[in-house]
């Protein structure tokens, strides 16, 4: 059996549900984490989820990843956009990646619109709310 999915949620994402819900909407992380969760049992696979507002202790999961997660969903919120370092860590596992944003991050502000991490995704979802998630688990199920 595939080892598990690490499900990584970056910076501000705990506060899903209270912070700007006309943009991120009004599930939590609590849901996210369900809708992962159940996604992945319904294939017989099962997830890891994390979330940290530091980005030291992202790239540390991200590490700790090789060699146990079979691939990685990730949203690494306003990292997406500044962080080199967490792209360089993405490519340690050796894993496919998928990479998601809750909002249209292509709709909105000028400096969204780039992302470090995009380049070396196996795939990217914006802007379908927390059911990107759940399409994210599928996709890494039919990969891995």
């Amino acid at each position: 059996m595939a080892g598990h999915i690490l499900v990584i949620n970056g910076p501000n994402l705990n506060m899903l549900g209270t912070r700007q819900p006309e943009v991120y909407g009004h599930e939590t992380l609590d849901d996210v984490v369900a809708l992962c969760e159940k996604t992945a049992a319904k294939h017989g696979r099962t997830i890891r989820a994390e979330q940290s507002n530091h980005e030291g202790q992202i790239i540390d999961w991200i590490h700790e990843a090789r060699g146990q997660a079979s691939g990685i969903v990730i949203n690494p919120g306003g990292l997406t956009h500044t962080s080199v370092a967490l792209r360089d860590a993405l490519v340690i596992p050796e894993v496919p990646i998928i990479e998601v944003h809750i909002s249209n991050v292509h709709a909105r502000e000028e400096f969204r619109h780039h992302s470090f991490v995009s380049p070396i995704a196996s795939g990217v979802i914006a802007g379908l709310g927390i059911a990107g998630y759940g399409f994210a688990v599928e996709r890494l199920v039919a990969l891995t």
